[in-house]
């Protein structure tokens, strides 16, 4: 059997990556063994590269599909290469390395850490993540090849992947700090934000011999401590729309929770009493802001009079109730005080 393989082998006339797996960028051709030994034609497919390497040192490439004619094709290099091995075998080590030249497309990217950035319009931290994906091609062969891949058997689109992703949290900061986006703008303007992004980043690819066609950002969102502060301004927000839909400013509406927290906590009579005059006040404030004449000023005549008039105190305690400052038990025991007078 050992021999049968041997003829095989001496007898083997092609060179061609087969099975070519998607995630693989460069792959050594190792088919024969190390050395070259019979083969008389180098297959190279659509989307596929080759370089040869003599004793370590890259000596050709070749970048174009087709078929090679090792024996009779002059290729730089590889016409010298025969002269020194005898029926293609050299104790010297040839080595053949396939690689993609098509475009890979489709490559999940995502900040690897939060990218923090001051919001130019709130003056908070806001703690950012984005993701999305991006597409690039192999540009110079060689310079990967010598710088990266080296003696490595193989070169995966995984591993270049990770050195990518993590030069992309730099760049995307430094644009969010110089764009002045606030954080409700950021998705408004992630094509914008997508294009420097990619502009930035051609020039890493390049370093690396790579090609960077496109890049997206899919989606963004906040760390837990920036949707904190969000939530807060949205609330805010809203309560001032509110205030402002009932004819109030947002301090006279602040005012008025207050009024009904302090109405609301269990404090026996304290407590009441803090209800009652938090209804008072309530109410000399919206008739000062509204104009309203049913609640007359403390210091005017009526006011003293209805001070003593235990009608008017019901007719005040009740409104408390309809408008929740008080409780029902509150109402109930400060009637009784009050018809005991009576």
């Amino acid at each position: 059997m050992g021999l049968i393989d041997g003829l095989k082998r001496q007898l083997r006339s092609v060179i061609e990556w087969q099975d070519t797996d998607p995630d693989q960028l460069f792959y050594q051709w190792t088919d024969n063994g190390d050395e070259i030994k019979n083969a008389s034609q180098l297959i190279i497919g659509p989307g596929q590269g080759c370089i040869f390497v003599y004793e370590g040192v890259p000596k050709a490439m070749i970048v174009k599909s087709g078929i090679v004619n090792l024996e009779t094709d002059n290729i730089p290099f590889w016409t010298t290469i025969k002269k020194v091995m005898q029926f293609f075998e050299s104790e010297h080590k040839v080595g053949i390395y396939f690689f993609r030249t098509t475009r890979v497309l489709d490559q999940k990217w995502g900040t690897s850490s939060v990218v923090k950035y001051e919001d130019p319009k709130y003056h908070f931290p806001v703690g950012l993540r984005a993701f999305g994906n991006y597409s690039f091609r192999i540009k110079k062969p060689g310079h990967f090849f010598v710088n990266f891949v080296g003696s490595n058997s193989e070169f995966s689109v995984s591993q270049f992947r990770d050195v990518m992703n993590a030069r992309v949290v730099q760049p995307l900061t430094d644009h969010l700090a110089q764009s002045k986006f606030t954080y409700v703008d950021i998705d408004a303007n992630r094509d914008e934000l997508a294009a420097s992004l990619l502009e930035k980043l051609k020039f890493d690819f390049t370093k690396l011999g790579f090609m960077l066609t496109d890049l997206r950002i899919e989606g963004t969102n906040f760390d837990e401590e920036t949707m904190s502060r969000i939530n807060r301004i949205a609330d805010i927000t809203a309560e001032q729309h509110a205030a402002a839909a009932v004819g109030m400013d947002y301090a006279s509406l602040q005012k008025l929770e207050a009024m009904r927290e302090a109405a609301r906590n269990e404090g026996g009579g304290a407590g009441i009493g803090m209800g009652i005059g938090a209804g008072m006040g309530f109410g000399q404030m919206m008739a000062n802001e509204m104009g309203d004449s049913l609640v007359p000023k403390q210091n005017s005549p009526a006011a003293s009079q209805n001070s003593d008039d235990p009608m008017a105190k019901l007719s005040q305690l009740k409104q408390m109730l309809d408008a929740a400052l008080i409780t029902q038990d509150d109402y109930d025991q400060k009637k009784e005080e009050i018809m005991s007078r009576f």
